[in-house]
Formats: structure tokens, sequence, C-alpha cells
């Protein structure tokens, strides 16, 4: 039984030293060579259904009279109903009907072409069902836990000769990538990911000081009716090997309280470059036999938020839950909508942008004291650093005041800007989840150690896009960032 904070957040040492960029020394100039002078765009003047792709290719004409694709070379711009790829040129349709003009630009020379969607319904395969204590989740590993949001994937093999359907998945997006424990994936056989001499592996600490430990093998994934990626996903297995300073990891779903995480923060992979260029953080490990050891890995090896690698719908998510009365309800149903401005579903309209650090973490300010932030599914209530009433008993680590308090908090962007007051409740733990049947509460919190987190309560009654790091969106801009 777990009460505490499930959030999936790899906790780096802050005095990790970072080594800067190396500057590479200067080389001889090259003779000047033939000069871009147009762009030409293919297809011309084409049309496509809404809801579907289009591929477009950007060609150069030289003052040689030669030509060459530089599809990948120039910046991809659009206007009107489609979102295209800024460096692929792949363009999907957002709207069902209308013109739009694709553009190629480079050096000061830009071509373009007209492309017409023609009517239909663009479609809802970027939509994945979150149920809150509801369907989706497990009754085997949800006795206790209040606030639980639950998806499905399915996971393939690479090749996709078999498939498991996935339910009971935690989801996170204070976490990247995907995480299911080995009991989930009966006939499976997914390629394992090598770190030097040895197979990969992963140690991942709960803010609660529970973990989890396997290795990380490549795998299919399907999210709602999207094209499958192949990512590299953590298979949870506390028999793999020997791990080293994992403490005493989850054996499975029960011990868990879920079967898996599907993490869709705001970064593309789950450590960066801290577990590139360092294999001393107690995150990574290579196994040869049972022996363990410390690995640095590659960003292509790392868990990947595997939003990141779909061919459209990849600059990020938008969570939408409704609102949560006081004193709760059994259960709720919401949304987890794959892509930003990519499809008529996920525009943003009315919306602040909060950008974050590289850590996926914001500014929150509250009592006076500011402290990072970042908002977080895994977290099933508020958790901040204040001296409220403690509950007694069995409901010691939460907020008891004698009666509910109206509080807010200001959340401000990593940068300084910009900034927006956001009000909560905060009740009595012992009085709203010690009677009765409901398992979904919007005015539950608790102290935390480690910032404000901003836990499910949060995501109720509201709209919030996750943008990931180095995509953009048409409204938004670039990742990464929080916006609702």
């Amino acid at each position: 039984m777990k009460y505490t904070d499930l959030t999936l957040r790899v906790i780096l040492l802050l005095s990790l030293a970072l080594l800067p960029m190396g500057c590479g020394g200067g080389g001889g100039g090259n003779p000047a060579g033939p000069t871009l002078t147009s762009i030409t765009v293919t297809p011309a003047t084409t049309s496509v259904a809404a809801g579907s792709t289009r591929q477009f290719t950007a060609t150069g004409t030289y003052s040689d009279g030669t030509t060459k694709d530089i599809t990948s070379q120039v910046t991809w711009s659009s206007s009107g109903v489609v979102q295209i790829g800024a460096t692929t040129g792949l363009v999907t349709t957002t709207t069902a009907g209308g013109t739009a003009t694709i553009t190629a630009s480079l050096g000061g020379k830009a071509g373009s072409t007209i492309l017409t969607v023609t009517g239909g319904v663009v479609s809802n395969a970027n939509v994945m069902s979150i149920t809150v204590n509801g369907s989706l989740c497990s009754s085997s590993t949800s006795s206790g836990y209040f606030n639980k949001p639950c998806v499905s994937v399915t996971v393939c093999n690479p090749d996709g000769s078999a498939c498991q359907v996935v339910t009971d998945l935690l989801l996170d997006t204070g976490s990247y990538g995907l995480r299911v424990f080995k009991q989930a994936l009966p006939g499976l056989s997914l390629t394992q990911v090598v770190s030097g001499s040895g197979s990969l592996a992963e140690c991942i600490h709960f803010a609660d000081q529970s973990t989890i430990w396997g290795p990380v093998q490549l795998a299919s994934v399907k999210l709602g009716d999207e094209a499958a990626v192949q990512v590299p996903i953590q298979v949870i297995d506390a028999s793999f090997a020997t791990p080293t300073g994992c403490g005493t990891p989850d054996a499975g779903p029960v011990d868990a309280g879920y079967t898996g995480i599907l993490g869709v923060g705001p970064l593309a992979e789950d450590c960066g470059q801290h577990c590139v260029t360092s294999a001393t953080l107690g995150v990574y490990f290579s196994c040869v036999g049972a022996s363990c050891s410390g690995a640095a890995v590659t960003l292509a090896n790392q868990v990947r938020n595997p939003v990141a690698s779909l061919p459209a719908d990849n600059n990020g998510v938008l969570v939408q839950l409704p609102a949560v009365a006081s004193g709760g309800t059994p259960s709720i149903n919401g949304s987890l909508i794959l892509g930003i401005g990519t499809q008529s579903n996920n525009i943003p309209t009315g919306t602040t942008v909060f950008p974050t650090d590289q850590q996926g973490d914001f500014n929150t300010t509250f009592n006076g004291t500011s402290d990072v932030g970042f908002v977080d599914t895994g977290s099933n209530a508020l958790y901040f650093p204040i001296s409220l009433p403690l509950c007694t008993g069995t409901f010691a680590s939460w907020f008891c005041p004698p009666s509910s308090l109206s509080l807010s908090a200001t959340v401000i962007g990593a940068f300084g800007t910009p900034s927006q007051v956001v009000p909560f409740n905060i009740g009595n733990f012992s009085t709203i989840f010690g009677t009765g049947t409901n398992k979904v509460f919007s005015d539950v919190g608790g102290p935390s150690t480690f910032g404000f987190d901003w836990g499910l309560p949060f995501f109720m009654g509201r709209s919030v896009f996750i943008g990931i790091n180095g995509t953009t969106s048409p409204a938004l801009g670039t990742g990464p960032y929080v916006a609702f």
C-alpha cells in the first residue's frame, strides 16, 4: 500500500560539474563553390485528405546548373491548415478543409507550393484514454492507491511478430519513457540493448525511497492508433543480474502499485547529456552475467519518451481531466492527446507558456519562498514545503488542517517570465480519504523536500500542454515548456 509520492524523477547530484562544450580549431577555408540560385518544392499544387500526411521535397538549383536534393537542409514552414516538420518536410493535416502554403528556405532563397486539404474528419488516432482509478487500472495493484491515472499501450517485438496490450500503466508527466514489468510482457522477445561488452540496465529511485530495476530493451511501441515506433524501454525485472546501489527493487506490480509507467514529460530521453558524459550517476549500468557496473549511455540507447519518436504528433502532449469537487469521486475519465497544434483536437487557445529548464522544472513561489516546481501526473497529491498540521496515525505523512484551506502559489517560467497565480485547496486528509469509497480527490497534499510538486490534482479541470525539448508547435513555440 503506497500513500506517498510516486513521481519518477531521476535525481542527479547537484554538485555534478557540467563540462563546457569543446571548441574546435579553425580550419583552412575552401574555395567558393557553386551558389544556390533557386529552390523548387514538390509535389506542386497538390491535395491531401484530412487526417493524413504528405511528404514534400526541396530541390536546389545552383549557379553551375546542377541540382541537388536539399530536403533535410532547408527550413520548412507552412501556413493555414497543416503542421510541417521544420527539418523533414513531412506535413500533417490539422483541419478538415482549406489550403496551405508550404515553403522551403535556405540561404536567402525560398520556394513554395500550395496544398489543398480536402473534406473529411481528422481522425482521433492521437487520443489515448486516461482512467483515474477506473477501468484501465488493475484492482490487484490499486488497493489504497488514490488519484491513480492509468493508460494502456501496445508493446511488440521490434519486428512486430508478437504484441501485448499493457494496461495499468501509470501516466507520468514527471518522467520520460516506457517502463513495464516483465510479468506483463509474456511471449515477447525484445532486443537487449548492449553497453560495451555487457547488457544495459537501469535503476530508478522514487521519492518514497522505493526503486525499480531492469534491463533496457528495444521494443516496438504503439500509442493510441498512431504508427508504432521503435524505442528503448525498461523491462522492470528485479531478478536481472545483481543491481548495485539500487536498494531492494520492487519485485512485481503488486509491490509497486502499477504494471508499468508511461513517462511523457518535457524531455525526449530520461537522463540526457548527464548520462552521456558520466558513468557514476547510479542510473545506467552495464551487466556481464550477474555483475553490473556504472555506464555512460548515448542518447540513442537511453530509455526514450515514445511520443518524441512519433512520425507526427511528436512535439508534446495535452492532458485533459475533468474538475473534481471537494470530497472527491470514485473515478474520472480523461484524455492524453498526442501532439500540440498538430490536429484540430490539440490546438491551444488562451494558454500561457511556462518555459522549463533542461530538467523539466520551472519556478514556484509559495508563502514568500521561491523553489523549483514541476507538473507531475505521477504524483497523487500536491506536495510542497510548508508547515501545515499533519495527520496522526496511518495518515501521518499527509496534511490535516482543522478546516479546508484556500491557498495559492505563483508559477513562474524557468527564466523569470511569465508568472501566474494558481489557487488550490488543501483539506483534512483523514476526513477526505478515511471514509467512503471515493478514490479521486482534488484537495489532498503533503510535505515535500524536493520543491513544489504540482501533482495530479493540478490537472483536474485544466488542459495542460507539455512541450518536448527541441520541438516546436505553431502557437506555443519551442520546448521544453508547460502551458495551461
